[in-house]
């Protein structure tokens, strides 16, 4: 297959002219990438997640790119037209928003929960935009950043659900969407410890904060899997 583009934390290949396939990487980066680590096994965790919670989406009647799942490292999805933005849906204050609002208290309830629209761009840091930019630059018409954050304001909703069943609580999480061939917007990229914040019932986290504090590989790999065996998968 032919190598379409390779970001930090996935390749993708070209599989026919209607899919591509998603390789997770064993690599873990902090800083906007500045930081940069190998973590064996992170690919295949984070895979699985993914795959598992594009089920759980599909299965609430929220479309997504998935298609098919290898059991190892590799993600099987439909080619989509990427919407160069990333949504974050915040439910607790953390993080960048409290540098940006600093009169948030950590981890205050935010209901409902706050959606931010970012452009995406690595060499600028993906910054915050506001919905008047996306219109004036016509990166979407107003109907389609109406269903945009309406999609993702749902999307969160089953994945709060899904993690509370759990007894876990959903800090934030970021989605992407694409068009499909009939432009209808679709959920797409990952949803894993590397595109949300997770906490356990003693407030550690379950994601890539961990590497974010520590810089500790192993440490971040002991919260994957545990993430992982919370949600009953194998790895």
């Amino acid at each position: 297959m032919q190598l379409a583009y390779e970001g930090k934390s996935k390749r993708v290949y070209v599989k026919n002219s209607e899919e591509l396939v998603f390789e997770f990487k064993d690599e873990v980066t902090a800083a906007d990438g500045a930081v940069r680590a190998t973590a064996l096994g992170k690919g295949a965790l984070c895979a699985s997640v993914s795959a598992h919670f594009f089920r759980v989406l599909e299965e609430s009647g929220i479309e997504t790119h998935f298609l098919d799942y290898d059991g190892s490292r590799r993600i099987t999805a439909r080619r989509l037209d990427m919407v160069p933005l990333e949504v974050i849906v915040r439910n607790f204050s953390y993080g960048s928003l409290l540098k940006r609002m600093p009169l948030y208290r950590e981890l205050e309830p935010l209901d409902p929960p706050l959606i931010e629209l970012h452009y995406k761009d690595d060499s600028l840091h993906d910054p915050l935009v506001l919905p008047e930019d996306v219109l004036r630059t016509k990166i979407l018409s107003a109907p389609e950043l109406d269903e945009l954050v309406g999609r993702s304001a749902s999307a969160n909703r089953v994945l709060v659900r899904y993690f509370e069943s759990l007894g876990l609580k959903l800090v934030d999480v970021k989605f992407e969407f694409g068009f499909d061939a009939r432009r209808r917007l679709v959920l797409a990229d990952e949803i894993s410890g590397d595109t949300f914040r997770v906490l356990d019932e003693r407030g550690r986290h379950l994601d890539k904060e961990v590497f974010r504090k520590t810089r500790r590989i192993e440490d971040l790999l002991e919260a994957y899997r545990e993430l992982a065996s919370r949600l009953g998968l194998r790895v």
